[in-house]
């Protein structure tokens, strides 16, 4: 899943169409960041960053609902930093979510995963995470350290790997093709994640943070990464992602809930892999 940004409800029907549309249950919800789960409507009405939305978190939270499909989340940068300081390497939430952690390494379902949590900030990379206790403070909270990367040194080739931020320079300049609405940003993504990523060698690397849908791979055949970029969860279409794996290796994905295949295991991973109605589509809501 893309930013969810407090969109619980909607996710849980996506997820329940998809399942009819591809005939089987999924094994593991994930999302990259930005989920804002604030516990109580006052909460969020004072600090998610879409205050005029519904407070949909605070029912889990409350027990008036309950997720059907527990999910695994890294942190964005606009999340409920108060609760999440208290638990750098992950845990439990009310309702129905897991928090992965700041960075490092799970095993879920019996796949291995790399996660780094934030988003790259140059001025505060080095320095130590204050409390979050003011508005400025509590901005910083969202950003990735250097000492966050400790927690990956030595990974190398993991199945699958969840960034908030996209890696740096990954967006075709070629002429021609189709329009994509990721060319008009060839900014996104950061250094920082783009060394990460070129180093870990994940098979497959999921981000969002930008609110665009895009497809890339990185590297020779060999050490290939493919990317999948998602959009905030405003439609399906663009940020939902789904693979499917077979004896621990990934046979085919898809986007959006339809359950239309778009790459299958031995084919190429890139921009013409971005469904029609993704590529453009703004993402606002």
């Amino acid at each position: 899943m893309g930013d969810l940004h407090g969109r619980f409800h909607r996710v849980q029907d996506w997820l329940s169409a998809l399942e009819s549309a591809r005939g089987r249950a999924a094994g593991l919800v994930l999302a990259v960041g930005d989920v804002e789960a604030f516990g109580t409507a006052d909460d969020h009405r004072r600090k998610a960053s879409k205050r005029a939305m519904p407070a949909e978190y605070a029912e889990y939270a409350e027990g008036k609902r309950g997720l059907r499909w527990p999910i695994h989340f890294i942190g964005g940068n606009n999340e409920d930093f108060v609760t999440l300081r208290r638990m750098p390497s992950g845990g439990e939430l009310p309702g129905g979510l897991r928090y992965l952690g700041r960075s490092g390494v799970v095993e879920l379902g019996g796949l291995q995963l790399a996660f780094l949590s934030g988003i790259y900030a140059p001025k505060h990379f080095e320095l130590p995470v204050a409390e979050p206790r003011t508005r400025e403070t509590l901005k910083q909270a969202g950003y990735f350290r250097k000492s966050d990367l400790v927690a990956l040194e030595g990974v190398r080739g993991v199945p699958l790997m969840l960034a908030h931020e996209w890696p740096r320079g990954i967006i075709s300049r070629g002429k021609g093709g189709r329009v994509l609405r990721a060319r008009r940003f060839p900014w996104i993504g950061n250094p920082v994640t783009r060394s990460l990523v070129e180093r870990v060698r994940p098979k497959w690397l999921l981000c969002g943070h930008s609110h665009v849908s895009y497809a890339a791979t990185l590297g020779q055949p060999e050490g290939e990464v493919r990317i999948a970029c998602l959009d905030q969860t405003a439609q399906p279409a663009g940020s939902v992602f789904w693979l499917e794996y077979e004896r621990g290796e990934a046979v085919r994905s898809g986007w959006g809930v339809t359950g239309e295949v778009a790459w299958r295991a031995g084919q190429l991973w890139g921009e013409e892999q971005v469904p029609a109605e993704a590529a453009m589509q703004s993402g606002a809501e």
